[in-house]
């Protein structure tokens, strides 16, 4: 997948997304030299993360502003998509699944779908953990 055309969103955390570079056709380059491995390629996202504000009024569609751990991100359009229950609220720990619009100074998204997982902590508790682990096995 490191050298082939963008497939599903990689998971993935602000910092990570932090140091992408724009690539050719709007895909972004994620460096992964410091695992020894080339970079990946990548086109859409699957970050989650504690929403701080939503702003229903300014970027068409709203947006919201999240902090995972690692750094904050913005995700645009979160009027646009498909949530399930309502997520939209200070405090709530959500998936959001987008399309990486901007890396730097910080990561950008326009949201695709999102959904709330404040219910059970494990989710929260585990994400660090699963997007370690699936960058140990992307080749």
């Amino acid at each position: 997948m490191a050298g082939d055309a963008p497939g599903p969103p990689v998971k993935v955390l602000a910092a990570q997304l932090r140091g992408a570079v724009r690539g050719a056709g709007g895909t972004w380059q994620l460096g992964r030299a410091e695992a020894g491995r080339a970079p990946l390629r990548l086109r859409a996202v699957w970050m989650q993360g504690t929403v701080v504000e939503v702003e229903r009024g300014g970027a068409p569609g709203g947006s919201a502003r999240l902090q995972d751990g690692s750094g904050p991100f913005t995700v645009l359009g979160v009027e646009e998509v498909p949530k399930g229950r309502p997520c939209l609220s200070a405090g709530k720990y959500v998936m959001v699944m987008g399309v990486v619009r901007s890396c730097s100074p910080e990561p950008i998204l326009r949201a695709i779908k999102m959904t709330d997982l404040s219910e059970n902590p494990v989710h929260k508790n585990m994400w660090n953990l699963e997007v370690e682990d699936l960058h140990r096995v992307i080749p």
